[in-house]
């Protein structure tokens, strides 16, 4: 059977419908209650480009792209040779080592991580890491280091007004 939608109010409509059948066949028949007392929020399309950033923000070494998209905010780093977190970013952040979280996918050059703890990760182009507040990274050799981060980005380099 094919339904033939033809507005955006009609569509969320139907849409809403659909999700009640669905979901009312799997948990019972108080979804249906449950989903007209909540909001069904439809995410819209939204293209975004690193080369038109929403905010850049330019550190000793390096350089971070900032876009917004649905709601959230990615960023691109572009790190080059001799770009150390703890001379380039640090002086800005003003704590003792990078306190942000990473969800991070690596373009290219090499970069290397040293946790707090002790433990030292080396990243290459195509590698995804996660990692938790509390470290330094630095460029490694002569290539630089691109990065796109899905998490940490939002106050990177940004001056703490502590």
């Amino acid at each position: 059977m094919k339904i033939r939608i033809e507005s955006a109010t009609e569509k969320s409509a139907a849409i809403r419908e659909k999700l009640i059948e669905d979901l009312g066949e799997q948990f019972g028949r108080e979804t249906e209650e449950k989903l007209d007392s909540k909001k069904i929020i439809i995410a819209k399309s939204e293209i975004k480009n690193f080369g038109k950033a929403d905010e850049v923000r330019n550190f000793p070494k390096g350089k971070l792209e900032l876009v917004n998209v649905g709601g959230k905010t990615i960023g691109r780093a572009i790190l080059r040779p001799g770009w150390k977190w703890s001379t380039s970013v640090k002086p800005i952040a003003l704590t003792e080592s990078c306190e942000a979280p990473h969800f991070q996918y690596h373009v290219s050059g090499v970069l290397k991580v040293k946790m707090d703890s002790g433990e030292e990760y080396e990243l290459r182009a195509g590698d995804i890491s996660m990692f938790s507040p509390g470290h330094d990274a630095w460029v490694v050799g002569d290539e630089p280091v691109v990065i796109v981060d899905f998490q940490g980005m939002v106050n990177y380099a940004k001056k703490n007004i502590h």
